[in-house]
This record gives structure tokens, sequence and C-alpha cells, in this order.
């Protein structure tokens, strides 16, 4: 199959799942630097669609690029200037996954673990659990909004309640407060 029609099918599913899991989902009417967009709480979140394959027991997710120049292709990596997640389709486990752009180093490559592994080892490591498609939060984290009554937990033991605007949030690690937050909902800038 070619990596177009490969391309169309992620695509596709991880619409599927968001339209499923109640997000309204836009798609853009020329092509772009993402596929879709979500709209969380009035702000729109930018996805770039991408299918995963699975080696092994992880999960190989690319935010890499292939953009068209008169030279030819120029390879790189996207960039939160250009997308705030990226959405991955493993078409094998039939499963998405939602990374926010800033989780991705360099290389443009994450790997998610489907297991963990026998020896306990967590640290430096990346779970496909924690990186479910309807996870709001990880849509919130990428967008750097807290919105909505609701609870964030993470790997480390962070816990974080999400509030309305001006509301407190009270970060605790290990059921100790540990940060006092105000929520802060930003304007949208309509002239970027």
């Amino acid at each position: 199959m070619d990596s177009n029609r490969i391309g169309a099918i992620a695509e596709h599913a991880i619409a599927a799942e968001l339209v499923q899991l109640g997000f309204d989902v836009l798609w853009p009417l020329v092509e772009g630097r993402y596929d879709l967009a979500v709209d969380l709480d009035g702000r729109l979140i930018r996805v770039q669609c991408k299918s995963a394959p699975v080696r092994g027991d992880v999960v190989v997710v690319r935010a890499r690029t292939n953009r068209r120049a008169p030279e030819g292709f120029r390879h790189g990596t996207y960039s939160a200037d250009e997308v705030d997640v990226i959405a991955a389709y493993a078409p094998t486990l039939k499963r998405c996954f939602a990374v926010p752009i800033q989780t991705f180093g360099e290389s443009g490559s994450l790997y998610l673990r489907l297991s963990h592994p026998r020896n306990g080892q967590r640290a430096g490591l990346h779970f496909a659990e924690d990186y479910p498609l309807g996870a709001v939060a990880q849509l919130e984290r990428a967008s750097g909004w807290v919105v909505g009554a609701h609870e964030f937990r993470n790997r480390f033991g962070w816990y974080m309640e999400r509030a309305a605007a001006g509301e407190e949030i009270v970060v605790t690690r290990r059921g100790k407060p540990h940060l006092r937050l105000s929520a802060v909902a930003p304007a949208l800038d309509l002239a970027a």
C-alpha cells in the first residue's frame, strides 16, 4: 500500500475515534502543517496524524516531516509552532495515541512501550498507556490550557486538579501539596 493511503487510513481512524469520544473535529480546507484540529472549549488544538508501526513491544511514533521544496524534498521534524499534538494510529493494534509535540526530542521519534519492563524501570521510558488519544489532559498539556473540573495524574505521582479560569489549582506529589497556581485561560490571538 502506498504512503498516501496509509496516511489517509491513520487520519480517518484518529478522527473517527476523536468523534466517538465526543470531541469536535475540524478538517482544514487546504493541506497544511496539521491534518485536523480539535475544538477544546474554544481553543483549537492542531493535530498531525501519523501511522505508527509496532516493533516488538514498542509503538514507534514519529514527528518527522518531508516538505516539498524546489530542490526536492526537505526532511525535518515538526515543531510547536506548527502542531500541538502528534496523533498516532497503530494499525496492527487498532489503537490511537496522542503525544504532545514538546515530548519529542531532536530525533523526532518516540517509542511507546506496550508493557512494563521486568526490572521495574520507569525512568526515561514512555508507556503507551500514558498517551491515549482520548485523554483530554494530553491535549490540554499541549495547548497550555487548564480547563474544566477534572483531575490529571501522571506516572511520576503528580496530581493536578483542573480548574476554570481564576480558580486555584493545587498540584500535589504523592499526596502532599507541592505548588499552588491560578488557572489562567490565554486569550486567542486571531491575528496570528
